[in-house]
């Protein structure tokens, strides 16, 4: 298997594991504030990545002058995307916010459009409405909704968006000077320091966590956000942020199949429908996008031969 098909399986298994986050964050968040439990998940992912970066990279040490963009990844990609989501969650529906977090792909292929000069295909165009409109259907979206929503809503849901197509792009073009568990562990390092002092001034005390809090925050620290970030960093680094951004889509598949197994959700046939669909269209996408990046390699091979 090539290093790009392992970065695929990989990513698969990842929107499993973040899919799961549901589960566990719904009961944590009962008792913490989004910010303390962000932290608490944190640290734990931290001392993972250590682990990691100590048995695979040990003696990789930050450049000064990339300490800056390590930085801006944690601000983009964790502490200001989920404040524009779970803000968002105050003005508008949370199906409503879904929705608008399909657009990651979308905005990520302009951008590679507008900025890169990176040509489209209709294929890839398709694929991405597709994604969008089988993320509605599984969430069973009613799109009258669109017209209950505020404003500030709608701009918070699509600052999430921008905020994490930030993260993908500057991740993508950090991680060619550092190993993937270098990356990730600089980035899980600076954001737990920027929300420490928040965190631990609201964090509640000690004897009102219980057994399954505890578990799930273990869960959210070593396998979603250690072992995970250092398969998102990965795939940043291999696949690029667009297919990349496309698993995103995956994650309302997965969360309602777990809110299914686990939490007693129902599920209907159009939510299978749905799913079906957004599995479809990201792996036509995915494809597309793999046979135009292996295009470009070969023409840059051939540049350098000539040269």
């Amino acid at each position: 298997m090539n290093e790009r098909n392992k970065a695929l399986l990989l990513m698969c298994m990842l929107v499993c594991f973040w899919g799961l986050d549901y589960v566990f964050a719904k009961e944590a968040l009962n008792l913490l504030q989004p910010i303390s439990l962000l932290f608490l998940k944190y640290s734990v992912g931290f001392l993972v990545l250590l682990a990691i970066k100590l048995k695979t990279d040990g003696k990789t040490i930050v450049k000064p002058r990339d300490i800056p963009w390590f930085i801006l990844c944690s601000i983009t990609g964790e502490i200001l995307y989920f404040f524009c989501e779970y803000t968002a969650m105050d003005y508008i529906p949370v199906a409503l916010i879904t929705i608008i977090l399909s657009f990651v792909p979308a905005v990520s292929i302009v951008i590679e459009r507008v900025v890169f000069k990176r040509k489209l295909t209709a294929k890839i165009v398709l694929g991405v409405a597709l994604c969008i409109a089988g993320v509605s259907i599984v969430i069973g979206a009613d799109f009258r909704i669109l017209l209950q929503g505020r404003w500030t809503g709608y701009l918070l849901a699509f600052g999430a968006v921008l905020s994490w197509n930030c993260y993908n792009f500057i991740t993508a073009k950090v991680s060619r000077s550092y190993s993937s568990a270098t990356m990730s562990f600089t980035q899980l390092c600076c954001t737990v320091l920027l929300v420490m002092p928040y965190a631990i001034h609201t964090m509640p005390p000690v004897a009102d966590f219980t057994p399954k809090v505890i578990g799930g925050i273990i869960y959210l620290g070593s396998i979603s956000a250690g072992i995970g970030f250092f398969i998102m960093v990965n795939g940043l680094k291999i696949l690029g942020p667009t297919v990349s951004a496309m698993f995103s889509n995956f994650l309302p598949v997965t969360a309602t199949f777990f809110g299914w197994v686990f939490l007693g959700e129902t599920i209907g046939i159009m939510q299978f429908i749905g799913g079906a669909a957004v599995i479809a269209a990201s792996c036509i996408v995915i494809v597309e996008k793999g046979k135009m990046e292996e295009q470009l390699d070969g023409g840059e091979a051939q540049l350098d031969d000539a040269g």
